[in-house]
């Protein structure tokens, strides 16, 4: 059926909310075809403006959007429309261990998520921020685990400054560099404060100062203050 269109004596102005809306429409539509074509997989959830919460099984920033991976396909987002990104076991029923920590439960859900002991998640950011949301170090790390600005938008932070999205992504990077390193505490803690290529340049912690005592001072955190047991990956 063909529908003739009458033209406008003047032209249509379109406000930013009407915009905004209609790119959420889209989304959600283009999201629910896709969730449509095949069954639901263990992921994370991606959480939109709007408040729509869609499983993903991988996602990756392209400059001013992001990619979505799902089980039906892939789908592209603006990235102003991504709230942030919540792993799964955020939604399970599962007990979790709370620490007597500023941001515990936070922690609590990233560290279940990743399989890492929450008493390392927590002494990593005691040492980096002191527990401080919008802390900047004099070399851009930002909030309270202390990401480089490429880190963060490697791992999908949309926001650095906000506890949830920080805090799971400084725990997936240690996640990263612990199965880098094969569990090696003082190895994947070098590689955290001084980055990955310094390592593999040294084949050891880097001979920094700087470095070497950011390492002391989280294991000892990790070890002394929380009195947390040997096993630094969970299952």
């Amino acid at each position: 059926m063909r529908v003739a269109l009458r033209q406008q004596s003047r032209p249509m102005r379109v406000q930013r909310r009407d915009l905004i809306r209609f790119r959420w429409l889209a989304a959600s539509a283009a999201i629910a075809l896709l969730a449509a074509l095949a069954p639901v997989a263990r992921a994370d959830y991606a959480v939109l403006q709007s408040g729509q919460r869609v499983h993903i099984t991988g996602y990756e920033r392209l400059g001013e959007t992001i990619r979505l991976t799902m089980t039906g396909g892939t789908l592209e987002i603006p990235a102003d429309t991504l709230l942030r990104i919540d792993p799964e076991d955020t939604f399970l029923p599962v007990k979790l261990k709370l620490l007597d920590v500023p941001f515990a439960d936070f922690i609590a859900v990233s560290a279940q998520a990743y399989g890492v002991a929450p008493e390392l998640v927590a002494s990593v950011i005691a040492v980096e921020s002191n527990f401080t949301p919008n802390a900047i170090s004099l070399k851009s790390a930002r909030g309270l685990m202390q990401l480089m600005p490429e880190t963060a938008a490697r791992l999908g932070v949309t926001d650095v400054f906000d506890p949830r999205q920080n805090i799971d992504a400084g725990t997936r990077y240690l996640k990263e560099l612990l199965q880098r390193y094969n569990g090696d505490l003082t190895l994947t803690l070098a590689a955290y404060n001084a980055g990955p290529d310094r390592v593999e340049q040294f084949h050891a912690v880097p001979p920094y100062r700087e470095t070497r005592d950011y390492v002391r001072r989280v294991t000892q955190r990790f070890r002394q203050t929380y009195k947390a047991p040997g096993q630094i990956l969970q299952q």
